[in-house]
């Protein structure tokens, strides 16, 4: 479980939805929540999608050059897919146009090891670096993937990321406390990396809602946004 993995394989799979396989708890589930779920997957075949392998092992020079320690796989284990975080990029925001692409795996969620709020924001620098240095002449876009707060909902946390994105505060992203980001409140540490690659663009667009799930809070910090 690296802090910090890039895949340089020639091409990385999706599978076939295979959480009905889970038993008789996904069989309770709402059907609206089964067909959400089953949209991050193929369909009924693997499908594997185009890598940059070239761009991805500069990527991984470059970081190394910048003191960053970094793992990396060409292949996924037999019958495994890119999992429902890169599964959602590509068919959700892509729609499946075989754009190639550099997958760069985080752990935000599983301790002990998950990278720090200014260690993720400068990340986002160095890749923004490595993306500016690289020699081929290539349009190259930034994509995170995942939530703000879950499985609780935190507006007021929310609130002030959305603001530190839209002011620009580094400082305010780099000093989030850690233990406001766990469970799938970590993965604000994605929206933490783009913003570092992402701090010469401007935040053009942004729209949260709050999905409450029960009366308890539960739920997700839905965010979307964009930088131009």
């Amino acid at each position: 479980m690296p802090s910090l993995l890039v895949y340089r394989g020639e091409t990385i799979p999706n599978v076939p939805n295979r959480t009905g396989n889970l038993g008789p708890d996904w069989a309770k589930r709402p059907a609206w929540s089964q067909r959400a779920t089953a949209r991050y997957y193929e369909e009924s075949e693997t499908r594997h999608y185009p890598v940059d392998a070239r761009l991805a092992n500069h990527l991984i020079g470059a970081l190394i050059d910048r003191e960053f320690d970094v793992a990396s796989a060409n292949a996924l284990p037999e019958g495994e897919g890119e999992g429902h975080a890169f599964g959602f990029v590509h068919r959700r925001i892509m729609k499946g146009v075989a754009i190639p692409v550099v997958p760069i795996f985080l752990n935000t969620y599983y301790p002990p090891n998950q990278p720090s709020p200014r260690r993720c924001y400068r990340l986002g620098q160095a890749i923004r670096e490595a993306i500016e240095g690289y020699a081929e002449s290539l349009r190259i876009g930034v994509v995170a993937s995942g939530g703000l707060s879950h499985f609780t909902v935190d507006e007021a946390l929310d609130g002030e990321i959305i603001r530190a994105l839209r002011e620009k505060d580094a400082g305010a992203l780099q000093s989030v406390p850690r233990e406001q980001l766990n469970s799938g409140s970590s993965e604000i540490r994605n929206w933490i990396c783009a913003a570092g690659a992402l701090e010469h663009l401007e935040l053009s667009w942004v729209h949260y809602y709050p999905g409450y799930r029960t009366p308890a809070g539960t739920g997700t910090g839905l965010c979307f946004a964009s930088w131009a």
